[in-house]
Protein backbone atom coordinates (compact mmCIF):
# COMPACT_ATOMS: atom_id res chain seq x y z
CA UNK A 1 0.00 0.00 0.00
CA UNK A 2 1.14 3.39 -1.07
CA UNK A 3 0.30 7.24 0.20
CA UNK A 4 -2.45 6.84 -2.36
CA UNK A 5 -3.83 4.18 -0.95
CA UNK A 6 -4.35 6.23 2.43
CA UNK A 7 -7.42 8.13 3.30
CA UNK A 8 -8.19 10.63 6.24
CA UNK A 9 -11.24 12.28 8.02
CA UNK A 10 -11.76 16.27 7.22
CA UNK A 11 -13.15 17.87 9.74
CA UNK A 12 -16.96 17.48 8.15
CA UNK A 13 -16.93 14.04 8.51
CA UNK A 14 -15.84 13.61 4.86
CA UNK A 15 -13.64 10.48 3.68
CA UNK A 16 -10.59 12.40 1.96
CA UNK A 17 -8.27 9.87 0.04
CA UNK A 18 -4.95 10.72 -0.91
CA UNK A 19 -5.81 9.86 -3.60
CA UNK A 20 -7.41 13.22 -4.58
CA UNK A 21 -3.98 14.78 -4.44
CA UNK A 22 -2.39 12.97 -6.98
CA UNK A 23 0.05 14.40 -9.07
CA UNK A 24 0.07 17.30 -6.21
CA UNK A 25 3.11 17.94 -3.48
CA UNK A 26 1.52 17.56 -0.33
CA UNK A 27 2.58 18.77 3.25
CA UNK A 28 1.49 16.34 5.68
CA UNK A 29 1.26 17.28 9.44
CA UNK A 30 0.42 16.96 12.98
CA UNK A 31 -0.77 19.98 14.43
CA UNK A 32 -1.83 21.75 17.82
CA UNK A 33 -3.32 24.88 18.52
CA UNK A 34 -1.57 25.66 22.11
CA UNK A 35 2.03 24.82 21.38
CA UNK A 36 4.98 26.62 21.27
CA UNK A 37 5.33 25.55 17.73
CA UNK A 38 1.88 26.54 16.66
CA UNK A 39 3.52 29.56 14.75
CA UNK A 40 4.41 27.06 11.79
CA UNK A 41 0.63 27.87 10.87
CA UNK A 42 1.84 31.00 9.53
CA UNK A 43 4.58 29.58 7.55
CA UNK A 44 2.41 26.90 6.16
CA UNK A 45 -0.40 29.28 5.46
CA UNK A 46 2.13 31.14 4.02
CA UNK A 47 3.51 28.27 1.49
CA UNK A 48 0.09 27.21 0.78
CA UNK A 49 -0.80 31.05 -0.53
CA UNK A 50 2.42 30.82 -2.65
CA UNK A 51 2.40 27.26 -3.85
CA UNK A 52 -1.35 26.10 -4.28
CA UNK A 53 -1.78 27.41 -7.77
CA UNK A 54 1.15 25.36 -8.80
CA UNK A 55 0.07 21.83 -7.26
CA UNK A 56 0.52 22.24 -3.57
CA UNK A 57 -1.74 20.58 -0.79
CA UNK A 58 -1.68 20.57 3.11
CA UNK A 59 -3.36 17.91 4.97
CA UNK A 60 -3.59 19.41 8.30
CA UNK A 61 -3.82 16.62 11.22
CA UNK A 62 -4.41 18.54 14.68
CA UNK A 63 -3.74 15.91 18.05
CA UNK A 64 -3.48 15.86 21.29
CA UNK A 65 -1.00 13.31 22.50
CA UNK A 66 1.27 15.59 23.49
CA UNK A 67 1.14 17.14 26.47
CA UNK A 68 -2.61 17.76 25.60
CA UNK A 69 -2.23 20.94 23.60
CA UNK A 70 -4.96 20.50 21.31
CA UNK A 71 -8.12 20.36 23.78
CA UNK A 72 -10.68 21.77 21.52
CA UNK A 73 -13.06 20.29 19.51
CA UNK A 74 -12.59 19.77 15.23
CA UNK A 75 -14.72 23.45 15.07
CA UNK A 76 -12.92 25.39 18.00
CA UNK A 77 -9.82 24.22 16.46
CA UNK A 78 -10.79 25.48 13.03
CA UNK A 79 -11.49 28.79 14.23
CA UNK A 80 -8.70 29.29 15.99
CA UNK A 81 -6.42 28.66 12.73
CA UNK A 82 -8.97 30.85 10.55
CA UNK A 83 -8.94 33.68 13.08
CA UNK A 84 -5.31 33.69 14.33
CA UNK A 85 -3.70 32.79 11.19
CA UNK A 86 -6.23 33.16 8.39
CA UNK A 87 -5.67 29.55 7.64
CA UNK A 88 -7.49 28.49 4.14
CA UNK A 89 -6.06 25.00 3.51
CA UNK A 90 -8.53 22.25 5.40
CA UNK A 91 -8.09 20.49 8.67
CA UNK A 92 -8.82 17.01 9.15
CA UNK A 93 -10.48 15.40 12.00
CA UNK A 94 -8.36 15.59 15.06
CA UNK A 95 -7.27 12.20 15.09
CA UNK A 96 -4.18 9.60 17.18
CA UNK A 97 -0.64 9.68 14.94
CA UNK A 98 0.95 7.04 17.73
CA UNK A 99 -0.04 4.07 19.24
CA UNK A 100 -2.35 1.74 18.70
CA UNK A 101 -5.60 4.27 17.53
CA UNK A 102 -3.37 6.11 14.89
CA UNK A 103 -4.53 7.08 11.97
CA UNK A 104 -3.49 4.47 8.95
CA UNK A 105 -1.67 7.34 7.15
CA UNK A 106 0.73 8.00 9.96
CA UNK A 107 1.73 4.72 10.57
CA UNK A 108 2.55 4.77 6.93
CA UNK A 109 4.48 7.94 6.61
CA UNK A 110 6.31 6.70 9.64
CA UNK A 111 7.28 2.94 8.02
CA UNK A 112 8.48 5.94 5.23
CA UNK A 113 10.67 8.37 7.11
CA UNK A 114 11.78 7.40 10.75
CA UNK A 115 13.23 9.73 13.22
CA UNK A 116 16.55 11.13 12.15
CA UNK A 117 17.08 13.71 15.02
CA UNK A 118 15.78 17.31 15.87
CA UNK A 119 19.40 18.94 14.07
CA UNK A 120 21.09 21.68 16.42
CA UNK A 121 20.12 25.10 18.75
CA UNK A 122 18.31 25.83 21.50
CA UNK A 123 15.15 24.34 20.59
CA UNK A 124 16.85 21.00 19.14
CA UNK A 125 18.64 20.13 22.73
CA UNK A 126 15.71 21.34 24.50
CA UNK A 127 13.36 18.60 22.93
CA UNK A 128 16.02 15.95 23.14
CA UNK A 129 16.70 16.65 26.78
CA UNK A 130 12.63 16.60 27.33
CA UNK A 131 11.95 13.57 24.89
CA UNK A 132 14.48 11.41 26.84
CA UNK A 133 12.59 11.44 30.46
CA UNK A 134 9.29 10.48 28.79
CA UNK A 135 11.07 8.17 26.27
CA UNK A 136 14.41 6.52 26.99
CA UNK A 137 14.75 4.98 23.37
CA UNK A 138 12.79 8.35 21.32
CA UNK A 139 16.11 8.26 19.15
CA UNK A 140 15.31 4.36 17.87
CA UNK A 141 11.59 4.24 17.17
CA UNK A 142 9.91 6.10 14.20
CA UNK A 143 7.12 7.79 16.05
CA UNK A 144 6.13 11.13 15.86
CA UNK A 145 7.80 12.72 18.70
CA UNK A 146 6.23 16.30 19.02
CA UNK A 147 3.07 18.43 17.48
CA UNK A 148 4.40 20.00 14.22
CA UNK A 149 5.72 17.03 12.58
CA UNK A 150 5.85 17.41 9.08
CA UNK A 151 6.20 15.23 6.26
CA UNK A 152 6.62 16.15 2.47
CA UNK A 153 4.91 13.87 -0.54
CA UNK A 154 6.35 14.50 -3.94
CA UNK A 155 4.06 14.22 -7.07
CA UNK A 156 4.36 10.84 -7.67
CA UNK A 157 3.22 9.74 -4.09
CA UNK A 158 6.72 9.55 -2.55
CA UNK A 159 7.61 10.50 1.22
CA UNK A 160 10.71 12.47 0.35
CA UNK A 161 10.85 14.17 3.67
CA UNK A 162 10.53 14.34 7.11
CA UNK A 163 11.05 17.66 9.31
CA UNK A 164 10.98 17.45 12.89
CA UNK A 165 9.03 20.43 14.78
CA UNK A 166 12.60 21.94 15.53
CA UNK A 167 13.54 22.41 11.35
CA UNK A 168 13.76 25.56 10.02
CA UNK A 169 10.43 26.46 7.93
CA UNK A 170 12.57 28.01 5.80
CA UNK A 171 13.79 24.64 4.87
CA UNK A 172 10.66 23.01 4.56
CA UNK A 173 9.89 25.85 2.22
CA UNK A 174 12.95 24.89 0.02
CA UNK A 175 11.97 21.01 0.26
CA UNK A 176 8.30 21.87 -1.71
CA UNK A 177 10.05 24.66 -3.72
CA UNK A 178 11.98 22.07 -5.21
CA UNK A 179 9.11 19.60 -5.84
CA UNK A 180 6.63 22.19 -7.19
Amino acid sequence: MGFYDQSVTAATGEEISMKDFEGKVVLVVNTATGCGFTPHYKDIEAMYEKYHDRGFEVVDVPCNQFAGQTPGTDEEIHEFCALKYNTQFPQMKKADVNGENAIPLFKYLKEQKGFEGFGKGAAAMAMSVMLSKIDKDYKNNAEIKWNFTKFVVDRSGNVVARFEPTAKMSDVDKCVEALI
